[in-house]
């Protein structure tokens, strides 16, 4: 039976942020080698899952090596990068003879003095088992792709959902492809384009209209011919100041490099020529309460400035402020808060304190709000998500939680760690009905609709400022491309 090693490192790095990546941010979610990869991510509903599932319906020897993911955050410090490294190389070199490798690069990781940190490991691993075994992989659909990343590997296949709700099927895929290539039947060669577009964050839920099109353009192109093995638009992050930072296009064909690079460059075109429709409509915080007022609830407003999903702190402020100034009503939102946590353990369910909550990461995302706030409920913060959910994830710890409540109808869930809404079990875990309220405030963009949709009637995605912001000129970039669109609207490019 032949091998497959599996090898996963994810952290989307927003490098915006001042704090730093550790390893205790990894020790809280996912670090492990050998046989505890399997067992935490065996039957995950994420692309390592699909990794396991796919080699054992071929009938090959799925090998765990190493796993690593951390909630994004600032970018990854340097002893803590070079730790991860030691660690994969030195669990690689345990694993003995591979005939095959399957890696979960997420493509947007950024660490201190490697800007391209995925492109750094993928390459390492690349020197550890030479140049004759293949290497197979996926990527977040949010990958600033770079051309290191492509050396290093025979085939990158990225996500196609935003939501991410197909990564275990990508898992499967990839894993799929090895078969077939270790039974001699394929031999996959890729190549990349990257034309010098931002796609703005609040354009990037895939079933929207421009998607469709785009995608059917790109079906035209390669309809009907076999030696197309796969083609994936991939968004990129523009929340790290990295020269590759931007959308990219890479085509996987069988044995046939010339026709990958047409297929990056076709499809690159396709993609540039109708840039327009991927530019951002923003809607203020004032203007996205006024709207949810006029509308029948619940209406599920998405905090982009403060997305916890992109690395935000998670304590943005601007939308909790309207909903209270108004005196909206019944109305939600999440606050990480350590401190107000505790002010509220202080004086116990049902007794009456006044706070200042939120706007305490720094001074971008809000000032704190202050209100006089009765404690409704006290909770562990812990709860469970058995469906598939953006990222994959099933179990959550937001740690201690306070449900408080201000008297003109703001219920605030105050936690200790960040938490990313992907699950409304969030709520209901501490005995919140979604339902009742009429603006549920998400602090994300795409990630949260798998779990509010269901739930809500409408969705507005909220332009507020921050680490995370949609309006990108209100961050400072030193290391991009340029002229890039829509920085620079004249910009131009020929594959």
């Amino acid at each position: 039976m032949k091998r497959v090693g599996i090898i996963a490192l994810l952290h989307e790095s927003n490098t915006f942020l001042t704090g730093k990546t550790t390893l205790a941010h990894f020790e809280q979610d996912i670090l492990c080698e050998g046989e505890e990869v399997r067992r935490r991510l065996a039957n995950a509903h994420h692309e390592v899952g699909g990794f396991f599932a796919g080699l054992d319906a071929a009938g090959l020897e799925a090998v765990p090596i190493f796993a690593a993911r951390a909630l994004p955050y600032g970018v990854i410090e340097a002893a803590t990068f070079d730790e991860l490294l030691r660690r994969m190389v030195a669990a690689l070199n345990r694993a003995g003879p591979l005939d095959g490798l399957l890696v979960a690069p997420h493509g947007a990781t950024v660490a201190e003095g490697a800007p391209d940190a995925d492109g750094r490991w993928l390459t390492l691993v690349r020197e550890c088992v030479g140049p004759d075994v293949p290497i197979i992989g996926t990527l977040d659909l949010h990958a600033n792709l770079t051309p290191q990343m492509v050396a290093a590997c025979d085939a990158l296949i990225a996500y196609r959902t935003n939501p991410h709700l197909d990564q275990k099927d990508r898992g499967l895929e990839a894993a799929e492809m090895m078969a077939r290539t270790l039974r001699g039947e394929i031999r996959p060669t890729m190549a990349a384009a990257y034309p010098p577009l931002v796609v703005n964050i609040e354009r990037q839920a895939s079933e929207e209209e421009q998607w469709a099109k785009l995608r059917s353009n790109c079906d035209t192109v390669t309809r009907g011919n076999s030696r197309a093995l796969a083609v994936n638009f991939v968004y990129g992050f523009p929340y790290a100041d990295v020269p590759e930072m931007g959308a990219s296009v890479v085509a996987v064909t069988d044995g046939d490099h010339a026709y990958a690079i047409y297929l990056a460059e076709c499809c690159g075109s396709l993609w540039w020529d109708h840039r327009q429709d991927f530019v951002g409509q923003f809607i203020t915080a004032e203007e996205a309460v006024t709207r949810a007022a006029n509308l029948d609830g619940p209406v599920c407003l998405l905090d982009m400035g403060d997305n916890v999903g992109g690395g935000a702190p998670g304590d943005g402020t601007f939308l909790a402020h309207e909903l209270h100034r108004r005196k909206f009503g019944p109305s939600f939102v999440c606050l990480a808060d350590e401190p107000a946590v505790w002010a509220a353990l202080a004086v116990g369910v049902g007794g009456r304190v006044r706070m200042r909550v939120g706007g305490k990461a720094d001074t971008l995302h809000g000032e704190p709000l202050e209100a006089e706030f009765t404690v409704r409920d006290l909770f562990d913060g812990r709860f469970s998500e058995p469906n598939p959910r953006h990222g994959g994830f099933a179990e959550f710890d937001q740690g201690p939680t306070a449900i408080v409540e201000t008297d003109g109808g703001l219920t605030v869930m105050l936690t200790t760690k960040r938490m990313v809404p992907f699950s409304l079990n969030q709520l209901t875990s501490c005995g919140l009905n979604p339902a009742r309220f009429r603006v549920l405030v998400a602090k994300g963009v795409h990630a949260p609709v798998a779990a509010y949709a269901p739930v809500c009637k409408q969705l507005i995605r909220v332009d507020t400022p921050g680490v995370t912001s949609a309006d990108l000129r209100r961050l400072t970039y030193q290391n991009r491309r340029r002229p890039m669109f829509p920085f620079e609207v004249d910009a131009e490019w020929r594959s």
